[in-house]
């Protein structure tokens, strides 16, 4: 059985199996990467993108970043253009993970890490480390938001004020992700709700 990965959306629009993507703000501000022509591999459009890292501004230099559904890379790469620590980067196809090693060699990253995981899998049998800020962007249909989310909370893969970003077919508030995680903004464009939350620690005892 296939592990989850974005391929199920829409495929990105391409040019003789060429896709590209550009990192809009930090070190590598305008530089423009391809990445495969994947059935549903695209990135979050440059609209959003900027808009979700004006809301995380002052957050994320220094950051630990989690992207258990990279496909493109777009937001790891744009995080770790932004300042973020160091990153961490799953995704289940081959490919894509390929192609984003491809692209840390060429910005000459060495805070950030790739490899092919199952996230599931990955979240529930490896050992935990804190992050300040993940990434969830998984495929759509397939009900793995309430999933992934329970395991990175019960499985202490986030910081105690940790900020997690989601992309999802249905309403944030239908969501039924922990109940000590708020929701701080939300947009929605075209049938697809962007939206950030943050996590509080919850209560001794």
């Amino acid at each position: 059985m296939a592990s989850p990965s974005r391929h199920s959306k829409k495929p990105a629009p391409s040019h003789n199996g060429v896709n590209k993507l550009r990192i809009i703000g930090g070190e590598w501000r305008s530089r423009r990467l391809s990445f495969p022509d994947v059935q549903g591999l695209r990135p979050t459009p440059d609209r959003v993108r900027e808009t979700l890292f004006n809301w995380l501004a002052p957050y994320v230099a220094g950051a630990k970043v989690l992207d258990p559904f990279a496909g493109s890379g777009a937001l790891f790469l744009e995080a770790l253009s932004r300042g973020a620590a160091m990153g961490q980067a799953l995704d289940a196809s081959h490919v894509a993970v390929s192609s984003l090693r491809e692209h840390l060699g060429t910005l000459r990253c060495t805070v950030g890490q790739v490899q092919t995981a199952d996230a599931l899998r990955y979240l529930e049998t490896q050992p935990a480390s804190a992050f300040d800020l993940v990434f969830l962007d998984p495929p759509f249909n397939q009900n793995l938001l309430p999933g992934v989310c329970v395991l990175l909370e019960e499985r202490q893969w986030l910081a105690d004020d940790a900020w997690v970003y989601t992309e999802s077919e249905t309403a944030p508030s239908t969501l039924g992700l922990p109940g000590n995680w708020r929701l701080h903004r939300e947009q929605k464009s075209g049938q697809v709700y962007y939206a950030l939350w943050q996590r509080s620690a919850p209560a001794a005892g």
